[in-house]
């Protein structure tokens, strides 16, 4: 079955960087949109960054512009969110959606 699993996570100080993964499995990947949202306490879930299938074309959430990067490597059936700069405000849980599935979520937290 469809099954998108993401990783990289943790507990960083503000400045710094993490790069987050999104492994799927299960389907073609390669044909389908990818995003990255995130849910944090207390707010909506929010669109982060997405990309089209074949990676010519992404788009951001203005909060994370300038600092984030999304990618992806459709001969490893993998998403990228390098995120850059890292604010306090990022702190959430990050998920992948593509092809009508969620992965489980990796959490960030960004803490002096």
């Amino acid at each position: 079955q469809k099954q998108l699993v993401e990783s990289g996570g943790g507990l960083v100080q503000p400045g710094v960087f993490l790069r987050l993964s999104c492994a799927a499995s299960g389907f073609i990947f390669s044909i389908y949109p990818t995003s990255w949202y995130r849910h944090a306490p207390g707010k909506e879930r929010e669109l982060v960054a997405g990309i089209s299938s074949t990676g010519s074309t992404t788009n951001y959430a203005a909060s994370v512009k300038g600092r984030f990067t999304i990618s992806r490597d459709n001969t490893k059936n993998t998403v990228y969110l390098q995120m850059d700069n890292l604010k306090h405000e990022d702190t959430a849980v990050y998920y992948c959606y593509t092809a009508n599935t969620w992965g489980k979520g990796t959490q960030v937290t960004v803490s002096s």
